[in-house]
């Protein structure tokens, strides 16, 4: 990878867990398979084959001086668990502290505590967290179960107003500050190693505790396009709330037909059928890497940078569920004054949050991409 300059997604997230070890800060993991991680990616915790309950948590032997590395793997008890790390993470404000889901869905076992005390702590109890709950969550089709991490749910109980009045708000440098102090916490969908690793720093060194929900990728893991070069993971750098086109697109401005926002691992479909479709300059692409609190301020940017193209919001969940219902409204409310509108692009309601059939789920797939690019579903 460092000969490639090419970081995955489970370097980004050791660097994030190594480079805070080093400042001396506590990092804690827990959740069901957590130490080798649900999907094979992690092995923090080595074990000897030969000697039994010998293992070697090798982030533990950076530095003299470093903070203590926790990860323990726990049980199927998810409201208990999540309860006692909530409560871990009050009382250790400075440390970093992370509840896995083995599945983004094992999470609604826990519902109360998300509910009564994640969602409202601070407002009902006057008690900040800087908890992170890590959510896997993506369509592959592998079925209902564990496909999704019920992302509306969260973006529903956010405490953020649907619409924005630019006539009497400011979007300048300290904007994206006051909302996160403002925000009752926050939701992401990160598509690269680079930007997660930042996300997870950034609990940490903000001046305040926010609950953050991350909606991990499964496939990502091992994308080989789902990758970040060394160049953004130096001191320099930061989280990016929206990672804005950079191709062709970028220098097109008015030329540009569409502007397809979306967030998480559906990204990385449009990329790949944009290319196949030879629309690069047509089409840009624009990645909502923090879809709460809202990025009002570079979504502006964006669209104004694209004064003649339509705006579509793509997501691979089915159009009652995922980000759609936060997004439109707010989005709007942004665009309409100039006689734009976003248009939905992606599944149809349901019930279920995915189909069970391989088969189904391709031809979904399909749909959604053809929607986006305005082509005959035959095109993929």
């Amino acid at each position: 990878m460092l000969t490639d300059n090419s970081l995955d997604w489970a370097c980004g997230e050791a660097l994030a867990f190594g480079s805070l070890l080093k400042e001396g800060i506590h990092v804690r993991l827990s959740g069901q398979d957590v130490e080798r991680g649900t999907f094979s990616h992690r092995h923090h915790v080595l074990h000897d084959q030969k000697i039994d309950q010998k293992v070697y948590n090798q982030l533990n032997d950076l530095s003299e001086n470093q903070g203590e590395y926790t990860v323990c793997n726990s049980s199927l008890s998810e409201y208990a668990v999540l309860g006692f790390e909530l409560g871990y993470s009050m009382v250790n404000p400075n440390s970093l502290v992370i509840w896995e889901a083995q599945f983004g869905d094992f999470s609604n076992t826990a519902q109360c505590i998300i509910d009564q005390f994640i969602s409202s702590g601070q407002s009902k109890w006057i008690r900040q967290s800087g908890l992170v709950m890590l959510l896997p969550h993506g369509y592959e089709g592998m079925g209902p179960e564990h496909s999704s991490a019920r992302p509306e749910r969260f973006l529903q109980m956010c405490n953020e107003d649907d619409t924005i009045d630019t006539n009497h708000v400011t979007l300048d440098e300290t904007y994206a500050a006051q909302q996160l102090h403002d925000t009752n916490w926050i939701v992401a969908n990160c598509t690269t190693p680079a930007n997660f690793f930042h996300l997870l720093r950034r609990q940490v060194l903000l001046p305040f505790r926010k609950p953050c929900i991350v909606m991990t990728p499964k496939s990502l893991l091992r994308h080989p396009q789902a990758r970040s070069p060394v160049e953004e993971f130096v001191s320099d750098t930061s989280f990016r709330r929206v990672i804005f086109e950079d191709g062709p697109a970028k220098d097109n401005g008015s030329n540009v037909e569409r502007v397809i926002f979306c967030t998480g691992k559906v990204y990385y479909d449009l990329y790949a059928a944009r290319k196949q479709l030879g629309l690069e300059d047509k089409f840009a692409v624009t990645r909502v890497e923090q879809i709460a609190p809202f990025p009002y301020d570079l979504i502006k940017e964006e669209t104004n940078r694209y004064p003649n193209a339509e705006l579509i919001w793509a997501q691979e969940e089915h159009k009652n569920m995922g980000a759609w219902a936060f997004i439109q409204p707010r989005l709007n409310s942004l665009v309409l004054s100039d006689n734009r509108g976003i248009k939905y692009a992606g599944r149809k309601p349901s019930a279920s949050p995915a189909t069970g059939n391989k088969y189904t789920h391709y031809n979904e797939q399909k749909q959604l991409l053809a929607q986006v690019f305005n082509v005959p579903k035959t095109s993929f």
